[in-house]
Order: C-alpha cells, then sequence, then structure tokens
C-alpha cells in the first residue's frame, strides 16, 4: 500500500493498523543535535489521546512512545528516528457484525474494491488510531521549528455541529476537551454531545490552525507551493471534507480592493491571504481552517450492501468518537508543523544564501 510517506526532506512514514500490535512513524530528515526526548514527545500524544473525556471514544490507550533509534545521549542523530506506540486495548470483537457489510460514509467499500479484502477491526489503516503517529512526528517539528525559527503551532475548534464557538482567548484552549477557546459556551458543547450520544450519531466540526512566526521565503512554485502541500496533508487527515487557508472560501465575496493585503512600512494591514503569497510564505501568521465529517461508525441503523451487493442494514456497536473533531486539534497542529518544518529545510538548502532583506 502505497501513500504512507509525507515530506521531501523532514519524512515521516506512517504503518501500523488499528487493532494491530503497534503503530508508528519513522522520522527521516530530522537535524542532528536537536534536544529530544519521549517526554517532548508524549505531552503531545497526551492530547489527542482516547479515553480522557465522556465525549470521545472509550477505548483506554496509554499511546506511550517509545524511541527506538535516532537519538543517542539525548540528542537526534540526524539519522531516522523510529517511533512506536503499542495498542493495548483493542476490542476486535466489537467488528465482527460488519465484516461482509460497508458502513456508509466509511473507507470500507472503497478499501475493499481497491485492494480485494479490508482489515475490518477498527477500520485497520482506516482508523483515525493512525492519527497518533503523525502527532509523535508533529512533535519533534513543533520543538525544532521553536528552537531553530522561534515558529509556534497551535489550534482550536471553531463549530461544533450547528454551535459557533466564538473567540476568546488562547488560554481557555487547554481548559476544556473541546480546544474551545471560549469557556461560556462549554456547557452548551457538553450538553449538546451528551444528547447525541444517547441518539447513538454523529456530528462533524471545524478546526483553526495557526502558525505565528513563520519567516518569508518557505514554499516553492508552482506544485510544491506551501499551501498546496499544507492542503494536501489536511485532506490525507482522516475525515477532513475542507480546507481553506486565510479567507478562504469567503475570498469569492470579497473585492480585490478587500482581499488584496495592503503593504505598508509597518508590515500587512491585514492577512485574507493566510500568510501565504505565490505559494510562498509572507512572513504573516500561516491560518488554516479544516472541515471534519461527522464519524461513519453509529448506533444508528442505516442501509447498505454486503460484500454480495445484497442490501442490509447496518449498525455500528463498540467505543466510538461522536465527533472525531474533538481530538483533531493536536492532529492539524502536527501536520502543519510536520509540512513547516519540511519547507523550512528546503529553503534553507536552496536559499541559505539569499539576504534576509526587511
Amino acid at each position: 500500500m502505497s501513500g504512507n510517506t509525507l515530506g521531501k526532506l523532514f519524512c515521516v512514514t506512517n504503518f501500523g493498523e488499528s487493532h494491530g500490535p503497534a503503530i508508528g512513524a519513522v522520522v527521516d530528515g530530522c537535524p542532528p543535535g536537536l534536544p529530544l526526548t519521549e517526554a517532548d514527545i508524549q505531552l503531545e500524544l497526551d492530547r489527542r489521546r482516547p479515553g480522557t473525556s465522556r465525549h470521545v471514544t472509550q477505548r483506554k490507550e496509554p499511546d506511550q512512545v517509545e524511541i527506538l533509534s535516532g537519538v543517542y545521549q539525548g540528542l537526534t542523530t540526524g539519522t531516522p528516528i523510529g517511533l512506536l506506540i503499542r495498542n493495548t486495548d483493542a476490542r476486535s470483537k466489537d467488528y465482527g457484525n460488519i465484516v461482509d457489510t460497508f458502513r456508509p460514509g466509511h473507507a470500507d467499500f472503497t478499501y475493499t474494491r481497491k485492494y480485494g479484502d479490508r482489515d475490518p477491526r477498527g477500520g485497520g489503516r482506516s482508523s483515525a488510531r493512525l492519527t497518533a503517529p503523525s502527532v509523535a512526528a508533529g512533535a519533534i517539528a513543533k520543538k525544532w521549528l521553536a528552537q531553530a525559527y522561534g515558529v509556534r503551532v497551535r489550534g482550536y475548534m471553531s463549530q461544533l455541529g450547528p454551535l459557533s464557538i466564538p473567540f476568546q482567548s488562547w488560554d481557555e484552549v487547554g481548559n476544556n476537551p473541546f480546544y474551545a477557546p471560549n469557556a461560556e459556551i462549554i456547557p452548551e458543547l457538553e450538553a449538546f454531545m451528551d444528547q447525541l450520544r444517547r441518539d447513538g450519531d454523529s456530528i462533524g466540526a471545524r478546526i483553526e490552525v495557526v502558525a505565528d512566526n513563520v519567516p518569508t521565503g518557505w514554499g516553492e512554485p508552482l506544485y510544491d507551493r506551501l499551501d498546496a502541500d499544507i492542503a494536501h496533508v489536511m485532506m490525507g487527515l482522516n475525515a477532513v471534507k475542507g480546507v481553506s487557508i486565510g479567507a478562504g472560501f469567503d475570498c469569492v465575496a470579497q473585492r480585490g480592493s478587500e482581499h488584496g493585503d495592503e503593504i505598508l512600512p509597518t508590515g500587512f494591514a491585514s492577512n485574507h491571504a493566510g500568510g501565504v503569497l505565490g505559494g510562498i510564505s509572507s512572513g504573516q501568521a500561516i491560518t488554516v481552517s479544516v472541515a471534519i465529517k461527522p464519524t461513519s461508525s453509529i448506533r444508528v441503523e442505516r442501509q447498505s450492501i454486503n460484500r454480495a451487493g445484497e442490501p442490509v442494514p447496518v449498525q455500528t456497536l463498540g467505543r466510538h468518537d461522536p465527533c472525531v473533531g474533538i481530538r483533531a486539534t493536536p492532529i492539524v497542529e502536527a501536520l502543519l508543523a510536520i509540512v513547516l518544518m519540511d519547507h523550512a529545510l528546503r529553503h534553507r538548502a536552496q536559499c541559505a544564501s539569499v539576504p534576509n532583506l526587511p
């Protein structure tokens, strides 16, 4: 199965299945000398970990990361970094009733048609469980970006189903299970999710991610544009159905006199471009918005077919996130960090001698 490696100079290869012995990543291209311990990575994995609130899947995985290679005496060596996360709480029997059927909205149908068979246990490779290795790799990228350039990557939930979440403060994001930047709306979000779980249904969400202090010059025309690579990696995240950068689709209603960010001696007057011009970073904040669809595995009975093409009802049992967007914030942060680190290394390789103009 191809399509499991991301990046050109900072490369991340993801492996494993949801209910296999372990999942993990091989991170190649990290420069030597970066202080790195398992605790650095564990901090980010704990933010994504399942079973942390009543609003997410109750699968109890510690997501304890093991560094197998690429680090010696607390510093990266420049060789591939092997990361392993063992699966400890898989319940494959929960998927016994969907071995020969296809969940509507899920990859069951397409995986079976493409490969001739599929691993039905927890969704196999199509499971959101496989986002944990990406978060682990992203923790490395986050630390390197902060140390080398002062770049900070952080995200938040801006919408849960029909409920918009007005931004109040970054300080609130880490204080609730939704990564919401607004303390006042938490009771409403909790009540909404409690009713959704009683209904046996699911809902989508919108996540915003922002990278501050990104230098100018990262990105390459034409087909390796920074915004193109960001959109590519975000669309590779399970359940993502839309990605916008800067004003995104709102630019359709804007005039050029409004959308084009005026440039003053003191800097840009606005940031409708989302920090990217012509596929190259402008020095402004990189702003990305991601739309995540409702979870496909739900208790509500729906119509589908079996392997023989016969009509059958499908109901998914077991432990599932009624909204995968609740745990998505650290994932989109990690993916953006991976892309930024890759482009930072690519820019350094080609343009390190270009003077840093004001």
